[in-house]
């Protein structure tokens, strides 16, 4: 009598770098720094701009004798090149070494470099399955800068996967049990598109404000995933009559470690329904920082409530749902895209 094998009932997560964009910098950061280095996707890379706005996201080791190129080790740009402490060797934006001290340069000294591309002067790079080109792109829409808030921006470390920090956008379960969200309403079929998923939702969140104010905020949230790296929600709070930008920016370290970026902006509110916290009382030019502060810190309360949870659970392949739970299964389906098969794993 021949039987079937037995499924395990857990199957670890294929790789922790899935294929994708993946946060780099803002490019306010950028301007300030000059160079970046940083440990990304399990490579250590530096990052700078040249004199034209153009950004380079390269290996961190020089190719002539590998001296390491970040600033703590004497990395420097001189005139949107990128120049090496240890034998002066000049590299521009597309990696190239394109002058010595003392000789001509050599055509075969260049970095390896990673293609990228700016959002709302956010800047992704692309990692590729074994170093392809990029499969597809972030969204080509530009997003109006007009009337928006700076970015305010909180990163927290701790040991994860983006696969699961991801998932959160569709378990709907635990937007009312962790964050006590209220009626958490699904308002338009979960999409896929190749690398796109969309999601949209209305909820109702009520906060305590320095202990002498309730508000109940009547949200809208239109989710636009692509890939592991890059979760963008557009929001419109009805009560308020407030629009905010939310991205949740999911970045590998070392294959253990995962940076968690919220990215946060508010659009200048002229004429507020009701008034919160004095925003009434304050020109119009001050209401989108102090509201995108409010909001930064209330996301970043979010992520801790959930941080304790990722950084103690386990990742279950088959996972026993009940029907609250929202679109799991679907979004496990549609993360399989995102990682290596055999023949395309890298040697």
């Amino acid at each position: 009598m021949s039987t079937r094998p037995r499924q395990p009932d857990n199957v670890p997560l294929p790789s922790p770098f899935p294929e994708g964009w993946y946060f780099i910098a803002s490019r306010d950061a950028l301007q300030k720094a000059k160079l970046i280095r940083k440990t990304w996707m399990g490579q250590e890379i530096v990052v700078w701009m040249d004199a034209d706005g153009g950004v380079c996201v390269a290996d961190a080791y020089c190719p002539h004798l590998g001296a390491d190129l970040g600033p703590d080790a004497g990395g420097i740009v001189c005139k949107g090149r990128l120049v090496c402490p240890f034998h002066g060797y000049e590299f521009d934006t597309t990696g190239q070494c394109v002058a010595t001290p003392f000789a001509p340069p050599p055509k075969t000294a260049k970095l390896s470099v990673y293609q990228t591309q700016e959002v709302a002067n956010l800047i992704f790079a692309w990692w590729g399955i074994g170093g392809r080109e990029p499969q597809w792109r972030l969204s080509e829409e530009p997003l109006d800068q007009n009337g928006w808030s700076d970015h305010r921006i909180n990163t927290l470390r701790f040991p994860g996967h983006p696969q699961e920090t991801t998932e959160n956008s569709v378990d709907l379960a635990h937007l009312r049990y962790v964050h006590g969200y209220e009626n958490v309403d699904p308002v338009m079929e979960f999409s896929v598109h190749g690398p796109l998923l969309q999601t949209r939702f209305d909820f109702k969140r009520t906060r305590s404000i320095a202990r002498f104010a309730t508000f109940t905020f009547e949200v809208s949230a239109a989710t636009h995933i692509y890939g592991l790296g890059y979760s963008f929600v557009d929001i419109r709070e009805h009560s308020i009559g407030m629009d905010m930008r939310l991205w949740i920016l999911a970045t590998p370290i070392d294959g253990k470690l995962i940076d968690l970026s919220i990215v946060s902006q508010v659009r200048e509110i002229q004429n507020p329904k009701r008034f919160f916290a004095g925003l009434g009382f304050l020109p119009s030019k001050w209401r989108a920082p102090l509201m995108n502060r409010f909001i930064s810190s209330e996301q970043r309360e979010d992520v801790l409530q959930d941080l304790i949870i990722w950084e103690n659970k386990e990742y279950r392949s088959r996972p026993r749902l009940c029907r609250s739970d929202g679109r799991i299964m679907p979004f496990r389906y549609y993360c399989a895209q995102f990682y290596p098969s055999e023949k395309q794993s890298p040697a």
